[in-house]
């Protein structure tokens, strides 16, 4: 029997330089089996998002085992919901995760380590919400 694919994890940020120190820190918690792909930026380098963009990392980080989606704020949110209802992940099953951008990343990608499916890599990033730090 083939071992079940992990699901790849995007994050979607305003900034290139946060989207891409985050796929950092979790690809470096998840080891190398886990694809964490960062979609910062607007499509001229500036602060934005970009929906082809998103698209293209989505489908850079699916590897059969689906896709989790991880956004900052407004528009990134908006323009992950766009992609995602317009069908320009092309047959990839991507999902929205409602999680806090850092601590839902780190705990999306360590659950995908451990074998986690998409809806508990999903589960995992949204119940990020319930870490306190005090």
């Amino acid at each position: 029997m083939q071992p079940t694919a992990s699901p790849g994890i995007v994050l979607v940020s305003h900034s290139n330089e946060i989207a891409e120190g985050l796929a950092r820190m979790a690809r470096e918690v998840a080891g190398s089996d886990v694809s964490v792909v960062a979609a910062g930026g607007g499509p001229d380098g500036s602060l934005g998002t970009d929906g082809s963009r998103v698209a293209a990392a989505i489908r850079s980080a699916d590897a059969g085992g689906g896709v989790v989606v991880i956004a900052d704020i407004g528009s990134a949110v908006l323009s992950v919901r766009a992609v995602l209802e317009d069908g320009d992940a092309a047959g990839v099953e991507a999902v929205l995760a409602d999680a806090p951008m850092v601590e839902g990343a780190i705990a999306a990608a360590v659950t995908a380590s451990i074998g986690g499916d998409i809806a508990a890599v999903r589960a995992a990033a949204e119940e990020a919400w319930d870490v306190r730090k005090l």
